[in-house]
């Protein structure tokens, strides 16, 4: 499935309702937007398990419990991050097993975290395409349900949930700023945007850019992957959903440098305590850089989305 609907995010919507946290929405300060706009912060990092990844989870296995496809044997997922984190939450909700595969280098603290959810980790090869392929096979032998970190439109939907929360919150939001990895979160938020007529910034590192090679090339190409923001943003190449999505005309495209994006992590601490991934601050670099690729216009009122805040902030100054 190539297309997200509108009607596939209300759906989830009605599903997930009350099982997730609603967003929260806070003012920037005055003196830190951007010219004279209204900027707003989409607090999503708040959200279960710290990211927005848990509206698609949730929304994936609800939706299977809903048609009676959720299987007694459980769902399985390879992602050591923010994805995996999320499918176990989720898991847990629904009363079934996540088996989450990871490579052997995965960071300690995330195995640990995984367990708590309640997830049998499986330490499989050095790298993800290892711990891929050996989910897929335990998904084959076992019948367990496979998820996936953002290509899936049940994924996409959940979390364009997102965006009908925002909007109910701020009915007269012009645009919404958003970073990509793979392109769940995008997709989801652009399918809910365009339905009520709100632009869409699309934020990548200058050096983690599949969706904008993607729309350059026309279709879904392998890039580089190179970033402080990498650990959630790093695919090599975004979903044909999320390119479709992007290739409507209500998208921007935007590419932002390292340096911009710790400057924004960096402020957003100094000015808020906020401790958020880099991933977030991605989003935020866009619209207050010093040479910030989207410029909004006066009385313009925006929502950056902070979407997670699974990171280590030892980095950040005092």
């Amino acid at each position: 499935m190539d297309q997200l609907t509108y009607g596939d995010v209300k759906a989830a919507a009605e599903r997930i309702t009350g099982r997730v946290r609603p967003v929260i929405l806070a003012p920037a300060d005055a003196g830190s937007a951007p010219g004279p706009c209204e900027l707003w912060l989409a607090q999503e990092f708040m959200q279960h398990t710290g990211s927005f990844k848990a509206r698609g989870a949730q929304n994936f296995l609800q939706a299977h419990r809903d048609a009676g496809t959720l299987p007694d044997t459980g769902v399985t997922i390879a992602s050591g991050g923010n994805a995996g984190l999320a499918c176990a939450w989720a898991a847990r909700q629904q009363g079934v097993t996540a088996t989450v595969f990871l490579p052997t280098t995965a960071p300690a603290v995330k195995v640990a975290k995984l367990r708590a959810y309640g997830a049998v980790v499986r330490l499989v090869g050095t790298e993800y395409a290892e711990a891929l392929a050996a989910c897929q096979e335990f998904a084959d032998t076992t019948g367990a349900l496979t998820s996936h970190a953002y290509d899936h439109p049940l994924i996409a939907a959940g979390a364009g949930t997102l965006l009908e929360e925002i909007h109910t919150r701020l009915p007269g939001l012009d645009t919404v700023v958003v970073a990509v990895g793979g392109g769940g979160l995008f997709a989801g938020v652009s399918t809910a945007a365009r339905h009520h007529g709100i632009r869409v910034v699309a934020v990548e590192p200058e050096n983690c850019r599949a969706l904008n090679a993607a729309l350059e090339s026309g279709h879904p190409v392998d890039v580089r992957v190179d970033s402080v923001a990498a650990d959630s943003l790093g695919a090599r190449r975004t979903s044909a959903m999320a390119l479709n999505a992007a290739q409507q005309d209500n998208v921007r495209s935007v590419l932002v440098p390292d340096s911009e994006i710790i400057r924004a992590r960096q402020a957003l601490w100094d000015d808020r305590r906020l401790a958020v991934e880099h991933a977030a601050a991605t989003a935020l670099a866009a619209v207050t850089a010093t040479e910030a690729p989207y410029r909004p216009a006066p009385g313009e009122q925006v929502a950056v989305v902070l979407c997670g805040a699974n990171t280590d902030p030892s980095d950040l100054v005092h």
